[in-house]
């Protein structure tokens, strides 16, 4: 899966290996792990090691999460979203309900936020070499900039039901601004089918929560401190959030990013230049019920901005948190809604 956005979030709760009683029976933190779309998953869900087993958990996550990377990773040839991208057929396409959920929450955000969330600005992100083709980190040129433009839009993208359709025939789609915290909302559903109501989900830095840990406590969120580090060694934490049944998301610019003639350039795209953001809002923290739409607007409130994305949070009655870099240090702001979590 496209992994052009970092969520930069740590979670106290997942950073250890579940420690597990001898008796398999006593209800315990148990903790699966592996790896999707680019990156890693940590689950914790509290249970017995005798129901996890039974109910072949990891198998079940395993198999939803390659189905979701089969939908809409653009890195794979024959996903959904690739052979959509590949065609230059403007006809209508029959696509899964999952790629089609997914699709339409993007939409929604997109035409909310007019246009600062954008799922065709894929061609942009790989022209400034973010993308799947990796490209090299070359500064492109207003001309080629412009053409590119040019292939651009959410006005071009037509979805009725699970038919697909679009008025360019070089229209593009990259989800890695909600596909992954899609893929965390149907794991969650998953582990809830199964019976299981105390959890948490983690995928590459985005998760929800449900429930207490098996202590009877509220699973506690870090948000790391926007420390630019393109390596991701040096860590630390910011604040520490209390986000009970929900979902958090963050969204910065200080882990992917290159520098081009003293510039550093990010990989959050602004649809309406066409060029990567360029102010001092370094990271945005989002709580929402759904993993998908906190993915989505954390990465729409940092293309906004600081005073425009703040602003945008308060009139939707968002739980947001911004952190911008000033000369003297961090600040942050957050909503009136976020301020519940707070530890």
């Amino acid at each position: 899966m496209n992994t052009i956005k970092l969520m930069l979030i740590m979670a106290f709760a997942i950073t250890l290996a579940a420690c597990f009683p001898s008796n398999n029976s006593a209800k315990t933190e148990v903790l699966l792990q592996g790896r999707t779309m680019g990156t890693t998953y940590n689950i914790k869900v509290v249970s017995t090691l005798e129901q996890v087993a039974s109910l072949k958990l990891q198998e079940k996550i395993d198999a939803v999460l390659q189905q979701v990377n089969q939908e809409m990773s653009t890195y794979i040839p024959d996903s959904e979203i690739s052979r959509f991208n590949q065609s230059n057929s403007t006809a209508a396409m029959e696509i899964s309900t999952g790629f089609a959920r997914v699709l339409k929450e993007s939409i929604r955000l997109g035409e909310l936020s007019a246009g600062k969330l954008d799922i065709t600005v894929g061609p942009l992100v790989n022209l400034w070499g973010f993308g799947p083709e990796q490209r090299p980190e070359t500064v492109p040129s207003e001309e080629i900039l412009a053409s590119t433009r040019a292939r651009i839009g959410l006005k071009n993208l037509h979805l009725n039901g699970n038919q697909l359709s679009k008025d360019i025939p070089n229209l593009y789609i990259d989800l890695s601004t909600t596909a992954k915290g899609y893929g965390v909302d149907v794991v969650a559903e998953l582990i809830e089918a199964n019976g299981i109501s105390n959890y948490l989900v983690e995928i590459g830095g985005e998760m929800r929560l449900k429930g207490f840990k098996h202590t009877g406590e509220l699973w506690a969120i870090a948000i790391e401190k926007p420390i630019l580090d393109p390596s991701g060694e040096q860590r630390a934490v910011h604040q520490v959030i209390i986000p009970k049944d929900n979902a958090v998301a963050t969204s910065g610019d200080y882990r992917n990013y290159f520098e081009a003639d003293g510039q550093r350039f990010s990989h959050i795209i602004d649809p309406a230049t066409g060029k990567p953001i360029n102010h001092n809002l370094v990271s945005v923290t989002v709580i929402a019920p759904s993993s998908m739409t906190a993915d989505g607007l954390s990465t729409t409130l940092m293309v906004m901005g600081a005073e425009q994305g703040l602003t945008f949070a308060q009139d939707n009655n968002l739980a947001a948190l911004f952190i911008s870099k000033t000369e003297h240090g961090f600040k942050e702001r957050f909503t009136v809604k976020f301020k519940q979590y707070l530890k």
